[in-house]
């Protein structure tokens, strides 16, 4: 369950995230309640998957990935297309979170 809870906590993040260039300083009401509604399920999921992942894990995956899907939805919804250089790192990003969850002991629920 921890790892659901992990995965709303990251989506929760990027919509909040990717809403909050919208929302302009928060003077637009449907972007700002999104980024507010956004990082709040993400904190609260995210305080849920630490009652059984380590914090290092933990926050590893979200960081990882949150940057990744952050750098894909400002490319779909605001034309910002990374550089190869760009490519290159978030690959390795993921790369490592694969390492971390694949390979590493500390990742196994406690």
């Amino acid at each position: 369950m921890a790892y659901i809870y992990l995965l709303v906590a990251i989506l929760s993040e990027v919509a909040a995230t990717t809403a909050l260039k919208r929302a302009d300083g928060f003077t637009h009401p449907l972007p700002s309640a999104i980024v507010v509604l956004g990082y709040g399920t993400a904190f609260y999921c995210l305080s849920l998957v630490l009652r059984s992942l380590p914090v290092s894990i933990t926050y590893a995956i979200w960081s990882g990935l949150g940057i990744v899907l952050v750098t894909l939805a400002g490319a779909v919804f605001y034309r910002q297309m990374p550089d190869l250089a760009a490519w290159i790192g978030m690959g390795l990003i993921l790369a490592g979170v694969l390492v971390i969850h694949l390979f590493s002991r500390s990742a196994v629920l406690s």
